[in-house]
């Protein structure tokens, strides 16, 4: 019927996606770029820090965060560490095999927001893989922004992810990018030691920054409390959550946080809206 509205997905059904692409980032670390098997992909676009459901047929689902560029409709990108049952079956899987995605879901981050101001992103081992489809989303734009800062940290050197992309970042988008490991080899030449150390490197201009945190929780509260020690505002600084999600539409309750759920709420939150949920143990 003309001008009857699109009909809408069943967020809870999954949506068949084939494997365009699969490759191996780090040892345990990989990458799927996914295309819709539907005629239809008008559905496959996403805000920076959303995630999806991905569904391994026979196994289950898990929730990832989407690593793609949101400039490319009709493609989900999605980094994965195999640390379980559904990632370790995603791992197994071959270009040309089919996936299941719900999604996109959540609340990403607040790139409006960010207009005007100098950026500070930060991120902790696979906590880049989120970042990185905000960076994409920046450098699109790049013109409406300050001082973009990335400051990422890895456990060793090869557990860094997007090498060439930090350096074509650095050098094609002028953006500040430093790395730091935890432990280096001999071949190792940069920066070693806990990734707060590297803030000291960025000049910004704190009444006027925003700041957007994704990896482990204790590195999370630790970046925070230096960038507010720097005196950038707490509602400024946003953090991206991981808690263990199952509908990703706010139903089931697995990913509680005091009174939010992360997967509807989040995955992206202002840190002063959360930092007394996040100082405590198994919470």
């Amino acid at each position: 019927m003309i001008g009857q509205a699109p009909e809408r997905l069943d967020p809870m059904v999954p949506r068949p996606h084939r494997i365009h692409d699969v490759r191996q980032e780090t040892s345990d670390t990989f990458t799927l770029e996914l295309k819709s098997l539907d005629a239809d992909v008008a559905h496959d676009s996403f805000a920076p820090g959303q995630f999806n459901m991905l569904y391994a047929f026979g196994v289950g689902e898990a929730a990832i965060s989407i690593a793609g560029d949101p400039g490319r409709r009709g493609v989900f990108v999605h980094t994965i560490r195999a640390v379980g049952a559904v990632t370790r079956a995603l791992a197994r899987m071959e270009g040309g095999e089919t996936v299941g995605v719900r999604g996109p879901f959540g609340r990403g981050w607040p790139v409006d927001e960010a207009a005007g101001r100098d950026v500070v992103l930060v991120a902790g081992g696979i906590g880049i893989a989120p970042l990185r489809s905000l960076v994409y989303g920046l450098l699109a734009h790049r013109e409406r922004y300050g001082r973009i800062s990335i400051a990422y940290g890895a456990r060793t050197p090869g557990d860094v992810l997007f090498a060439t992309e930090l350096d074509e970042w650095r050098n094609r988008g002028g953006i500040e990018v430093a790395v730091s490991v935890d432990r280096a080899t001999e071949s190792w030449h940069g920066h070693v030691g806990v990734v707060t150390t590297l803030l000291r490197r960025f000049s910004f201009d704190p009444p006027e920054t925003i700041a957007m945190i994704c990896g482990p929780e204790i590195m999370t509260r630790y970046v925070a409390g230096e960038l507010i020690a720097r005196d950038v505002v707490p509602g400024a600084i946003h953090v991206a959550l991981e808690r263990n999600m199952k509908c990703g539409v706010g139903l089931c309750g697995h990913c509680q946080l005091g009174p939010a759920f992360v997967c509807r709420e989040g995955p992206v939150f202002p840190f002063d809206s959360v930092e007394r949920w996040l100082g405590i143990e198994e919470l």
